[in-house]
């Protein structure tokens, strides 16, 4: 069955604009049409739509339909919680009246409202919440401590945010949060539950992190018949193998961090986000763009194996989530360890000496633009590889998806 194509990655729509709008003088569109391997309408409809949000032209924007859907989205939430205060109310007025609140929060979830809007209209820490559904006690059994609950929520949601941070430091998100405490019972919250920062520990590697656990098996690594482990980052096919890694690059605003993610089997970008703080979500975001450009051009993405260092953004438990809802495999590697991703080394090393240092950059917008135009332009497009049997990776691609389909 056909179906339609799926939209390009927002990122990648609003770079191809920052391009098109600064291209310097002789340039055409249809240059730039080329270089990003998008049509003349896709073009034209995405100068037409920042020309609507930046007010040059009339028309309703991004941000006012979002605005809409927001607006929905808060009067069902008002609806659920309207919900939670007259069941509980019932529920709380009734003979007999139980100290555990979980019941109602069953009950509820049952019918539609989410555990999250429940507990929180209710003032009910989650976790505890779930440890008791899995096994269910009486109010005879165990007195829950709501306070401490309380307590162990905020400073996991600061440490599920920034797992680096020790509890010193999630104290004070914890604080932010409405749940001050004492440092002591920070560390004994933390010590209990394991929520260790990811560098905090003795034993560091060679810059200067400790190594986090990996959280999936290295699919790359291979042994050799001296017993010596090496990887082998190769792909018959397209989305059969993808490497990820994160650079970074000094500017006059301060620094700018890219995740790329390589098709193994082209050396193709096929999806990137650049940002100006390196946070678990630069990486989600870089592995979306590369699951709906690969969507956009008709392709299927699920069982891909994404091979990554042990970075705690790769780590992180968005990334993994991330992974698991678009129906990917996790590969994962050693800290820092260029060796055990040489594939994608190679690309920063290329990007390091035709971009970075070719010059200095005054602003992130300069570094980004030139990012996304080198690697469009002349990386996919006119940089041949020996690897490739002196192709670029879309001429590869090209010439050998052909190949297939006549084959098949």
């Amino acid at each position: 069955m056909c179906t339609a194509p799926k939209p390009y990655p927002k990122e990648f729509r609003d770079d191809v604009v920052r391009v098109a709008r600064n291209r310097e003088p002789g340039v055409h569109m249809k240059q730039i049409e080329a270089d990003f391997g998008i049509s003349e309408s896709c073009l034209t409809n995405w100068l037409k739509a920042a020309d609507v949000e930046d007010g040059v032209k009339p028309g309703t924007t991004a941000s006012e339909n979002a605005e809409l859907r927001e607006a929905r989205k808060r009067i069902r939430l008002l609806e659920q919680e309207n919900e939670v205060l007259r069941r509980a109310a019932a529920y709380l007025s009734q003979a007999n009246l139980p100290k555990m609140m979980y019941p109602i929060v069953r009950e509820l979830a049952a019918d539609g409202v989410p555990v999250t809007v429940t507990c929180r209209v209710l003032k009910i820490a989650r976790q505890p919440y779930y440890r008791w559904l899995k096994e269910p006690v009486t109010d005879a059994d165990v007195d829950v401590d709501v306070e401490e609950a309380y307590r162990a929520d905020a400073l996991f949601d600061a440490h599920r945010d920034d797992p680096e941070f020790d509890y010193r430091f999630l104290l004070d998100e914890a604080a932010e949060a409405g749940q001050p405490m004492a440092a002591r019972t920070a560390w004994r919250i933390c010590s209990s539950n394991g929520w260790w920062s990811a560098f905090g520990k003795p034993k560091r590697g060679k810059n200067g992190k400790r190594p986090g656990p990996p959280v999936h098996d290295d699919l790359c690594a291979v042994v050799d018949d001296n017993g010596r482990v090496r990887h082998e980052f190769t792909a018959n096919a397209a989305n059969e193998l993808w490497l990820t890694d994160i650079t970074e690059h000094r500017t006059g605003e301060g620094k700018l961090y890219l995740c790329a993610i390589k098709d193994a089997y082209s050396n193709r970008i096929v999806g990137y986000s650049i940002s100006d703080r390196m946070k678990s979500r630069l990486a989600v975001a870089a592995l979306a763009s590369a699951v709906a450009r690969r969507q956009a051009e008709g392709a299927q993405v699920a069982g891909c194996v994404v091979h990554s260092d042990r970075g705690s953004q790769f780590r992180s438990r968005k990334f993994v989530h991330a992974l698991n809802r678009h129906e990917l495999v996790g590969s994962m590697g050693r800290v820092g360890a260029a060796g055990d991703n040489a594939a994608m080394e190679s690309f920063f090393a290329l990007l390091q000496k035709n971009v970075l240092d070719r010059r200095t950059w005054a602003t992130r917008e300069q570094l980004r633009i030139a990012i996304v135009t080198w690697t469009e332009r002349t990386y996919h497009r006119r940089r041949r590889q020996d690897t490739l049997g002196r192709l670029t990776p879309v001429e590869y691609e090209t010439i050998m998806t052909t190949l297939a389909t006549q084959a098949a």
